[in-house]
């Protein structure tokens, strides 16, 4: 996943995302024994997936979008929460345990944070 990024594109705050999220992507990668999870912020939602980056799969997902995600106290961080405990308990019944956190650049603060918190909370092991 080597692709460039003009810096000339996007705002700086963006930019340095996509940067710092290329950095990353090169050092992490998931396997079967132990995929990725990955966290996709948007300024409404959050996503979450389990991926083994061998076969290029997506083993299961949550988000914010589900019917089972909504309606949680603290809006936002509580309904990431709620996503990482979801993606956990899917997650979990597929036999995995452990995960490599892939944060997407953003940092580990508030609702990236909080998915991580429920995962956690649910079981697996980041």
């Amino acid at each position: 996943m080597a692709y460039s990024i003009k810096r000339g594109k996007g705002s700086p705050r963006a930019v340095a995302r996509k940067i710092r999220h290329q950095r990353v992507r090169k050092k992490v990668s998931g396997t079967p024994e132990r995929p990725r999870l990955v966290v996709t912020r948007s300024n409404r939602h959050m996503v979450a997936q389990v991926v083994d980056d061998t076969i290029g799969h997506t083993l299961c997902a949550a988000s914010t979008l589900e019917q089972a995600a909504k309606g949680v106290e603290g809006h936002k961080v509580g309904a990431a929460r709620r996503v990482g405990e979801l993606v956990a308990q899917r997650a979990r019944a597929l036999g995995i345990e452990a995960v490599v956190f892939d944060r997407g650049g953003n940092k580990y603060h508030g609702r990236v944070a909080a998915v991580a918190e429920g995962a956690r909370e649910g079981g697996l092991t980041l």
